[in-house]
């Protein structure tokens, strides 16, 4: 039986750990959660396994009994456990893909997998045709674009905020048109996909994002064009939010479950 360390213990780490309790051959074995939540880790894991607010205050040695980490908890979780999980050699799956625009933080998770052999995994989260996206990229791509759209109360909190008047937009409105490496600094709650697409394909700085309030939509929509010498494709998702939380992409938490499972699964596709 396979031991998991979930990082986080909001709506998507929830999520993930009622569908991994399912499967017999995972066992939930410890959370890392921020100081204050502990509670709310103890509830999501039970009666049994460990609770600590990092790799160091869980009981034992990580690296013997960890198989694999999950990361549910944003990009400063990634900053903060990142490193320290990779180091000790346990394989790590992340949700937060924005946080790697950071060159400096991309850089220290990567050195730290490559000397211990652990791998990082990031994974597709809220969007979909990254496979394709990924094989295209090895023939050569041209130019890819990605569209994120949401109604205006998705962008609360984020610069949106400082270039529309959300409460009053009548009409769809661009607030940021840029490179997917901006996108990800300064939209840290909104542009994962962004980043998700730019390390499918062209890179951070090659690839062309633009982030739109629309009023007429009551879910977020994500756009993907690409050309380069497979031909062309484009691709859109229509992506509902979690129960438990409005801003949680549903297909993202589905998507890191199916990551684990494949890690065991005979056949892959």
């Amino acid at each position: 039986m396979k031991s998991v360390t979930i990082i986080g213990c909001g709506a998507i780490a929830r999520y993930v750990a009622q569908q991994l309790r399912a499967e017999e051959s995972l066992c939930l074995g410890s959370v890392i959660a921020l100081p204050g939540n502990e509670q709310a880790a103890r509830d999501m894991l039970g009666a049994e396994g460990s609770i600590g607010v990092s790799v160091g205050e869980l009981p034992g040695e990580f690296e013997e009994q960890a198989d694999l980490a999950i990361d549910c908890a944003g990009h400063g979780a990634l900053r903060q456990h990142g490193t320290s999980i990779l180091e000790l050699g346990v394989d790590l799956v992340s949700v937060s893909v924005g946080a790697l625009a950071d060159r400096e933080l991309y850089s220290t998770l990567l050195n730290a997998a490559e000397r211990s052999g652990a791998q990082l995994q990031i994974v597709s989260g809220a969007i979909g045709g990254l496979d394709a996206l990924a094989a295209a990229r090895i023939g050569g791509l041209d130019r890819v674009v990605y569209r994120g759209r949401k109604p205006p109360i998705g962008w609360l909190g984020s610069p949106a905020e400082s270039k529309l008047d959300l409460s009053q937009l009548a009409e769809a409105a661009v607030h940021f048109a840029g490179t997917a490496r901006e996108a990800a600094l300064a939209y840290p709650r909104n542009a994962n996909v962004a980043a998700s697409v730019a390390l499918a394909g062209v890179g951070f700085d090659d690839t062309e994002v633009e982030l739109i309030a629309d009023p007429g939509l009551n879910e977020n929509v994500h756009e993907i064009h690409a050309e380069g010498a497979f031909g062309s494709f484009d691709f859109e998702i229509r992506g509902r939010a979690l129960p438990d939380n409005p801003k949680s992409s549903a297909l993202a938490a589905m998507s890191v479950v199916r990551s684990v499972l494949n890690r065991q699964a005979a056949l892959l596709i």
